[in-house]
């Protein structure tokens, strides 16, 4: 009996991983295993522990210390309604009462209606216990007991090396997409635009008009006059040295983290499409003399919100709350104090978002999306060029 139920231990791992959850822990010895749920919205952590309690003290204590780790957990971010399922398969339950245990649900401090259920699977309810925790899941969930002729230990032993292998193989995969490319346009520009700095500072100083216009600014008059270029030379010029050095810090960390996930040629597209679409909605909704790589660099995370729309639940998991907090906090920070061109760190995020959509991500094709994305950025970059020059 005891081999059988590690056999059953195995298939719902294997099913769950299979059916839309993924392994984030297990044990040294294997016998407990964490998974999460790809829902972003609505998300499910799941903990299966195969273990046998001759008394329910035990299974109390061993609940308090589930209950406690998900309360500490950091690396796993509970939603409204995030919850949490713990799983104890067991041969027999403990000999003195533990129903009471089970039967109503922990809830969650400090996290909106979040609970803690836990369900205890033996070997005389799976026949109840089996369709509640599929229906919990939303997996198809069954015990396929082995062939009367095989060993059970032997094929829970196999279950496991065929669990232990994929989970392998996968987080090789997620490894392998955040270092896809080598950040080396991510340096050169960084190289590009120190260099541009000095040449600033030598011709008369980073801060002069006139310098910063004979060298390629956004100046709104010359746009009209049909200085064309001066919708992508304003992204490597800077006005004063903390203007160069928070650009310089962002471009080295968003740069890096973009040019790892699409490529260098990719990289290259995004960050130009963005740096222009950034200048066009600044040349149409700002007069002001403006440079920087403020709006290439907002194109940046649109590039990071367009990953996250491919993989969603990799992007939450990973990096995806920060870079919508930053985007939220650089817009208002934009809003509320002055001399900030709101206007073109908007049109970079779009941009950039767009020119992901454009180029799409790495060993993918989305021939649908990209044709969109690029139908929906020519047909803006031609109402802005007809709005501007009009």
């Amino acid at each position: 009996m005891m081999g059988t139920m590690d056999v059953l231990f195995w298939q719902l791992v294997q099913r769950l991983s299979r059916g839309g959850y993924r392994i984030v822990r297990m044990s040294e010895q294997a016998d407990e295993v964490w998974l999460e749920s790809n829902h972003w919205r609505r998300p499910t952590l799941i903990r299966l522990v195969r273990a046998d309690f001759d008394w329910s003290r035990s299974l109390r204590l061993d609940m308090e210390y589930t209950w406690q780790f998900v309360q500490q957990m950091r690396g796993w971010n509970f939603s409204k309604a995030g919850r949490v399922i713990n799983v104890y398969v067991m041969v027999y339950p403990p000999v003195d009462d533990w129903e009471f245990l089970v039967a109503e649900p922990l809830p969650l401090s400090g996290v909106s209606d979040g609970v803690l259920h836990t369900l205890l699977l033996h070997s005389g309810n799976m026949g109840d216990v089996l369709p509640r925790l599929a229906e919990m899941t939303g997996v198809a969930l069954r015990f396929e007991p082995p062939v009367e002729t095989s060993d059970p230990f032997a094929a829970a032993e196999r279950l496991k090396r065929e669990v232990v292998r994929e989970w392998r193989r996968r987080r090789e995969e997620e490894r392998r997409i955040f270092e896809y490319g080598k950040p080396m346009f991510t340096r050169l520009f960084i190289v590009v635009q120190v260099a541009m700095f000095l040449v600033l500072e030598w011709s008369g100083g980073s801060t002069n008009p006139d310098v910063l216009i004979h060298y390629g600014a956004k100046f709104n008059p010359l746009i009209e006059a049909g200085e064309w270029w001066r919708l992508l030379t304003p992204m490597f010029l800077h006005i004063g040295f903390l203007h160069l050095l928070t650009n310089t810090l962002a471009l080295y960390y968003l740069g890096i983290t973009v040019e790892r996930l699409y490529g260098s040629l990719r990289f290259l597209f995004i960050y130009v499409t963005a740096g222009f679409f950034g200048a066009l909605a600044s040349f149409l909704f700002t007069p002001s003399l403006s440079a920087g790589a403020s709006g290439a660099i907002f194109g940046l995370f649109g590039a990071l919100l367009y990953f996250g729309t491919v993989y969603r639940h990799l992007f939450f998991r990973t990096m995806g709350m920060n870079v919508i907090s930053l985007i939220i906090v650089n817009l208002l920070f934009g809003l509320l104090v002055p001399g900030i061109d709101n206007a073109g760190h908007i049109g970079g995020l779009v941009g950039g978002f767009l020119a992901a959509g454009v180029v799409h991500l790495p060993k993918h094709t989305a021939l649908g999306r990209q044709a969109g994305a690029l139908a929906v950025a020519a047909l803006l970059v031609a109402a802005g060029l007809w709005i501007g020059f009009r």
